[in-house]
């Protein structure tokens, strides 16, 4: 096995294979933002992405590396949000059957843009288990290959690009932060910019009530999530074992932030950009504004990256 998941040539490989399929993002900026972080900022809009989130990215990735017979056969996963939806559109533009597994609580407009891709939904209860065993179940039924949200070389390849993209987008920057949930995106633009820009830092935003990571980090061993809470339901997942050595090894830090924190950075970028995000992706506004991200005065050029925009909007946030 390899050291890390992907290498930049994976990573570029990647950007080949999904080709215009997937949205180059743009990058904003905001001299309020800028103003309140002591730091010049840069916003990158994953939330424009396809499916609302840069799964789409890995998710269209793993799919085009299958051999022929495997597309056949179809692809399966379990998921809940994002990645969900990322396999069911990425499954379309390839024209591979895919069945997805999702909780009988996951939000119904996400089950209904998941079947309006043309995706074969199955129901399981919500547990981590029910949905890994029902998985398990599909695959042997179909013969499908199953994608893993996060801890997939191919996905993580695929999020990687997101790294390549800034690097033709802003000349000159000295950090970003990314949200962390199973590290995928994370893993991705740490393996592409420690060979593109290795005197970038990398660092990561985690919610108080899922902070495996950072305990991870401090601890120097992976420790899994037990019982996470929080508003920023992205951010849920544990790390895997694809992704934990990269975070161990490439990323610097992890700041952790409350989830008052992160509703009042998702409120700031709604009213002052005019942009919709989802509390995953506005815990990097909340790491940057924090005293901690303020304290290091030899950053000046911080990128964001805004991971999703898949608000529920019959949820009240504040």
């Amino acid at each position: 096995m390899r050291e890390y998941a992907a290498s930049l040539e994976d990573i570029r490989a990647a950007s080949s294979r999904i080709g215009t399929d997937v949205h180059c993002t743009p990058v904003l900026t905001s001299s309020t933002m800028d103003r309140l972080a002591q730091k010049t900022l840069y916003f990158k809009c994953e939330n424009l992405q396809r499916v609302g989130a840069f799964k789409m990215r890995g998710a269209l990735n793993a799919l085009r590396s299958l051999s022929d017979s495997d597309r056949q056969r179809g692809v399966v996963t379990h998921s809940s949000g994002n990645f969900a939806q990322a396999v069911a559109l990425s499954a379309r533009i390839c024209g591979v059957p895919a069945n997805i597994v999702m909780p009988e609580n996951a939000p119904a407009v996400k089950r209904r843009a998941v079947e309006g891709y043309g995706a074969h939904v199955v129901s399981c209860v919500p547990t981590l288990a029910a949905r890994e065993e029902t998985a398990a179940q599909l695959v042997t039924k179909t013969g499908g290959t199953l994608l893993h949200p996060f801890d997939q070389d191919e996905v993580i390849a695929g999020q990687g690009t997101v790294a390549l993209e800034l690097h033709e987008q802003i000349p000159n920057f000295d950090s970003v932060i990314v949200p962390v949930g199973g590290g995928g995106l994370i893993s991705g633009i740490a393996l592409a910019l420690r060979e593109l820009r290795p005197d970038v830092r990398i660092f990561g935003a985690e919610p108080q009530g899922a902070d495996d990571a950072a305990r991870s980090k401090q601890a120097n061993e992976w420790i899994l999530q037990e019982s996470p809470n929080t508003i920023a339901d992205g951010l849920l997942t544990s790390l895997g074992e694809r992704t934990w050595p990269v975070i161990r090894d490439c990323v610097e830090e992890i700041f952790v932030v409350d989830d008052a924190q992160i509703v009042q950075a998702m409120r700031l970028i709604w009213e002052r950009m005019k942009i919709v995000v989802e509390p995953s992706a506005a815990i990097v506004l909340a790491a940057a504004l924090s005293d901690t991200f303020k304290a290091k005065k030899d950053l000046s050029k911080t990128v964001l990256v805004l991971s999703g925009g898949n608000v529920d909007l019959e949820k009240r946030y504040w």
